[in-house]
């Protein structure tokens, strides 16, 4: 009777066609959101993952994409439920913070999930659940700092630990048969940043054709441009100018009036005024004592032919993305006046020249004075698998530059899985009340993660688990699951090693996302406005 008049007093003071889910309804619609967004991504985790096809559906771009990428996966995917778009949120943080683990975050999350709907049929209250999480991601925590190892003050050791990340990271990515070659190419790719960690610094540009072992790492950078008509094809000691400015002012464009003339010699001497004003405009340019011109927009002929004349190499519509990281690699800054040359800062090069890759042609700029700066380009069979390579090799060098800032690292193959969840466990007798029994399902839930690597490898998850379970239990903490040979093994030697910002990110994000979500009691959908005449 008291939720009937608790009812009827809702729906006196809420909008015609406002929706109100409560209590165990939205508890449950909360979790069928989330789980089924987690199982969605679930049989894509580990080094024996599956990919997805996402295919779009609009009008005007049917393409497809093919990829194994969780964070690119449930971007892909438009959502309705609202705990599933906390899900989606969490592995898109993970992907801008780590780069890495943006499957691991959703599945881990709907595993705990999982597990509440178990404890909350058995009538424990959400509360407590969320209490007895709070004590076991603390000494899930905890274990996991004490695994970790750091490297930092020998470098030959850390290097190899760089290597190994990549490696581990790109096992489960397009590019794990040639994980060795692209794993070295991107620690090197790091390793120039010296700790600045800016990855504006790194360009990456596919060309199609090849295939993908012809990928390399080019020191310098290259701009996928084109030199203009008559310009010098090589320029040494570059002194550029970067600039986002009109160049096509020897058009008369006065749109919308009209020019009467008694003569077609006036028409020239307007042409001529406008060609006067271009040429002003160029000294201007040259006066500032540069022998590169980069302009973000375009270069119409003439302006190019005064640039040639001077013995200045012109390169025209550099795109947002290129001047702005041209700007950063080479010292200079955007101009886009011209009046005083002594404010301009110009960018420096040892050589900018022209080369073929592929059967294109692109500009080089090498001797950069950010010495950091290089270009990874990348080869392939196709647009879709360059672009999958594309997001594999950034996740790569993502939790590369994320490992150089914090340089601890941990084992990987459910290794630290299976240690923070015998730390919970071993915590439990002491805890008194049912805050122990969500503690047990934390451990689960931990547990859980390197079974669901196993099962996607086709391997028999309960026995591994078992396994490897055991080994930990003889003082053997850094087993993990040899995936290639469906064993348990040593991680150490077998250089399974993974960031512990990457996990440790995951381990807080998942968790703390489960206990939001587990925490709602009603959902309330507001009405649409409704539009005046319709």
């Amino acid at each position: 009777r008291a939720n009937r008049i608790l009812i009827i007093m809702e729906n006196a003071y809420m909008n015609q066609g406002a929706q109100v889910d409560k209590g165990e309804n939205a508890r449950m619609s909360s979790f069928i959101g989330a789980i089924a967004i987690a199982d969605l991504v679930k049989t894509t985790l580990g080094p024996k993952g599956m990919d997805k096809i996402l295919q779009r559906v609009s009008q005007n771009d049917q393409s497809i994409s093919v990829t194994n990428d969780g964070a690119t996966i449930l971007k892909s995917v438009n959502i309705d439920n609202a705990a599933a778009k906390v899900l989606v949120d969490i592995a898109k943080v993970q992907d801008d913070e780590v780069g890495d683990g943006t499957t691991s975050v959703a599945v881990f999350c709907g595993e705990l999930l999982r597990e509440a709907e178990k404890l909350v049929a058995q009538r424990i209250h959400p509360q407590t659940i969320c209490r007895g999480w709070r004590l076991a991601r603390d000494a899930a925590r905890s274990a996991l700092e004490a695994h970790a190892r750091d490297n930092k003050d020998n470098e030959e050791k850390f290097r190899d630990d760089l290597f190994n990340i990549a490696r581990t990271t790109l096992s489960s990515k397009l590019l794990t048969h040639d994980k060795d070659y692209f794993a070295k190419l991107a620690v090197d790719a790091v390793m120039r940043l010296k700790k600045s960690g800016n990855l504006d610094h790194i360009q990456i540009i596919k060309k199609a054709g090849g295939q993908l072992r012809d990928s390399y790492l080019e020191t310098g950078f290259i701009m996928d441009k084109k030199i203009g008509v008559g310009c010098p094809k090589k320029v040494t000691n570059a002194k550029i100018l970067i600039a986002n400015t009109s160049m096509d002012t020897d058009k008369i464009k006065i749109y919308g009036s009209r020019v009467r003339v008694d003569a077609m010699s006036k028409v020239a001497e307007i042409e001529e005024a406008e060609k006067d004003k271009m040429r002003a405009k160029c000294k201007k340019i040259v006066d500032h004592g540069i022998n590169v011109f980069v302009n973000r927009q375009l270069i119409y002929n003439f302006p190019e032919q005064l640039f040639a004349e001077a013995g200045i190499m012109s390169i025209e519509h550099a795109d947002f993305e290129g001047v702005e990281r041209l700007a950063a690699v080479t010292g200079g800054e955007v101009a886009s006046t011209f009046d005083h040359p002594e404010l301009v800062n110009l960018g420096m090069c040892d050589t900018i020249e022209e080369v073929m890759i592929g059967e294109d042609k692109v500009v080089r700029f090498s001797g950069c004075k950010a010495g950091e700066a290089c270009t990874v380009v990348l080869r392939g069979a196709s647009g879709h698998m360059l672009d999958e390579a594309e997001r594999s090799l950034h996740d790569a060098l993502c939790v590369l530059t994320q490992t150089v800032k914090e340089t601890r690292t941990i084992c990987g193959g459910g290794c630290t899985e299976i240690l923070m969840a015998a730390a919970v466990d071993k915590e439990v007798p002491s805890i008194p009340g049912k805050k122990a029994l969500a503690m047990e399902a934390f451990a689960r839930a931990l547990r859980q993660m390197p079974s669901i690597v196993a099962d996607n490898g086709g391997y028999d998850s309960a026995e591994l688990i078992t396994q490897l379970r055991a080994a930990h239990a003889q003082g053997k903490s850094s087993y993990g699951l040899d995936m290639y040979n469906g064993l348990v093994a040593d991680m150490d030697p077998l250089g399974v090693r993974e960031s512990f910002k990457s996990k440790l990110q995951v381990l807080m994000s998942a968790s703390e996302a489960a206990e939001m979500i587990l925490r709602v009691d009603d959902i309330i959908k507001c009405a649409p406005r409704q539009r005046e005449g319709h």
